[in-house]
């Protein structure tokens, strides 16, 4: 059974405000710490680094067909805020990240031309 909501039981509102901002601040918490858990592993690295390349953050999100761009737009906005949250939470881990994805194509052009 639900209780009913009381417009005038001010301590009840006060009351079911703390406990919605304790549950976001856990969830921030919780999300601050999913990222740098990916982010501190090559692999993680590895995984977000393609996220935001199929993200289309390295690139422009124009097309001719407006409703393909807006829906590039979309992709590219979801992986400008996995960004933000990269550079908020673990601002470190980007540039090695970079390195990372940097080195592992030079290695990559490399044995091909070896071949």
């Amino acid at each position: 059974m639900v209780p009913e909501y009381d417009p005038q039981d001010i301590e009840a509102q006060q009351s079911a405000e703390a406990s919605r901002r304790t549950a976001r601040r856990l969830d921030q918490e919780s999300e601050e710490s999913d990222l740098k858990w990916l982010m501190g592993s090559r692999r993680g690295r590895r995984i977000v680094w393609r996220l935001l390349g199929q993200a289309g953050v390295f690139r422009s999100s124009f097309a001719l067909n407006a409703a393909q761009m807006a829906f590039n737009e979309g992709n590219r906005n979801f992986g400008q805020h996995t960004l933000s949250l990269i550079h908020t939470h673990c601002p470190e881990l980007y540039p090695l990240m970079v390195k990372e994805q940097s080195d592992g194509r030079s290695a990559e052009s490399t044995s091909r031309n070896d071949n």
